[in-house]
């Protein structure tokens, strides 16, 4: 694990410094992505880490890239990029190998794979392994808060440590599995240290415990973010630091894209605390709005509180705040049902029913308009997806801010379609935003940046001038 020198003085740190760079203590590929990806080099790396088993057939399961994999001819579970990766993997491997094979051909649960790698690392010494914040502060499995007394107030998590417990055994076996009270604390220590691994577009792909970054506490407002290559952690500042004080480097546990109170719900039903950060603490009144009735009007109204648009005076009629209501609710049950699978025609209806009712900074109408933009793009109807992704942006300076992976990577995406529907001017435009963002947030060395933006920003210079055969 990397981290910045700190040194004797207090030195200013400029916005876009990576502040830690490290391997996880254990992690887990999806298991849903096993067969697509590599469940090796997924890249801080995690103290303990699992590919999401749904990713188990096309991710490697020690790096999690994502391409040809080949299978461990061992347990016939897990999938590797090569025979390096195969290699690196196998001291975490082996020990849960011959549990794999054991219980073929059932998926195992990603939370009980991650659980069974933390107690199998354990039982190796792993208990001294540390993770170094500073050049000479670091942490170690057993001082990651367990919320052990959190955890036996909370009947839904005791209702899932239950199951994992039962599961876990089935799996490791008796003579491996530690007593109810150390398992108690494996699994807090787990559940609220963890972090979802993310690949180039933000998606999660598996989860892992980093010894070292789990320092950090939470804001709405952080003034640092979390990027991964494969299963290495990266963080970096987004604001300018006067010094680099662990106890005021802020990272988001949680998708900021949320009202206040579902926010702070969220925070305390998984971390077990109320957030009174900056942000907590403003009133968001666009989160929940709808339009004024008044179509020339563009301030929020909240129907719950107002008879009357405050900025231009149009009453709000109780026509209106029942069909506002009735819309709310349907929107809620579509975005519910489109979790799994974002649908274009499901999308075109929503926003329809929404228009002129909800206000357009509204978090259901931003979240409609990011199911139509992903199902577009699935469709590639380039068109579509551009037009969302432009509706888009607002909405995402708003919640997410200017500087933010997520906004970056909007902007990336929709300079990308653009050159596709051969706009390069534009396309141009709009990818020296993502440019200027990502550079905060990734910094020109990541594999996005490498990779995806500058061959994209060369292209787009080069069909802007007129030039499609390169140089």
């Amino acid at each position: 694990m990397r981290v910045k020198n700190q040194g004797c003085k207090r030195v200013p740190v400029s916005k876009g410094t990576t502040i830690l760079y490290g391997k996880p203590f254990a992690y887990v590929l999806r298991s849903a992505m096993r067969d697509e990806r590599c469940d090796h080099c997924l890249r801080s790396k995690p103290f303990a880490f699992a590919l999401n088993s749904k990713h188990r057939t096309t991710r490697c399961d020690n790096c999690l890239k994502c391409g040809k994999v080949l299978k461990c001819s061992a347990c016939q579970y897990v999938y590797y990029c090569d025979r390096s990766c195969q290699r690196e993997s196998w001291p975490i491997h082996k020990a849960e190998c011959e549990h794999l094979k054991k219980i073929s051909p059932r998926i195992v649960p990603d939370a009980v794979r991650l659980m069974a790698r933390i107690i199998l690392k354990l039982n190796r010494s792993g208990a001294d392994e540390v993770g170094y914040y500073t050049e000479k502060n670091f942490r170690k499995f057993k001082d990651l808060m367990s919320h052990y007394s959190d955890l036996k107030k909370d009947a839904k998590r005791l209702e899932h440590f239950t199951t994992l417990c039962a599961v876990l055994f089935e799996f490791l076996g008796g003579e491996i599995m530690p007593n109810t009270a150390e398992l108690m604390g494996i699994y807090g220590r787990m559940c609220t240290n963890c972090f979802n691994i993310l690949d180039l577009n933000m998606n999660t792909i598996g989860a892992g415990i980093y010894l070292g970054a789990s320092v950090m506490d939470h804001s709405c407002k952080p003034n640092a973010v979390a990027v991964f290559e494969g299963t290495t952690i990266i963080i970096r500042t987004i604001e300018d630091l006067p010094s680099l004080d662990w106890s005021q480097i802020r990272i988001s546990y949680i998708d900021l894209l949320n009202s206040n109170k579902d926010r702070r719900e969220e925070l305390h039903n998984s971390y077990y605390f109320w957030c009174d950060c900056e942000r907590c603490k403003q009133v968001e009144p666009m989160a929940e709005a709808a339009a004024c009735p008044n179509l020339s009007c563009d301030s929020p109204c909240l129907i719950e509180a107002d008879n009357y648009c405050k900025k231009c005076g149009a009453k709000i009629s109780e026509e209106f705040k029942d069909t506002f209501r009735e819309i709310t609710d349907f929107t809620t049950k579509r975005l519910e049902e489109m979790k799994a699978m974002a649908y274009l025609d499901v999308s075109k209806i929503c926003l329809k029913k929404q228009k002129n009712i909800l206000h357009r900074f509204n978090i259901q109408h931003i979240r409609t308009l990011e199911t139509a933009h992903i199902a577009a793009m699935n469709l590639e109807y380039w068109e579509d997806a551009e037009l969302y992704g432009k509706e888009l942006i607002p909405g995402y300076l708003l919640y997410y801010g200017e500087i933010h992976p997520l906004t970056g990577l909007l902007y990336l995406t929709t300079g990308k379609i653009q050159l596709h529907l051969e706009k390069p001017k534009e396309a141009l435009k709009i990818l020296e935003k993502a440019n200027k963002v990502l550079m905060i947030t990734h910094g020109d060395k990541h594999s996005l940046m490498r990779e995806e933006l500058k061959p994209l920003l060369y292209q787009a210079i080069m069909e802007s001038n007129g030039n499609t055969n390169g140089v």
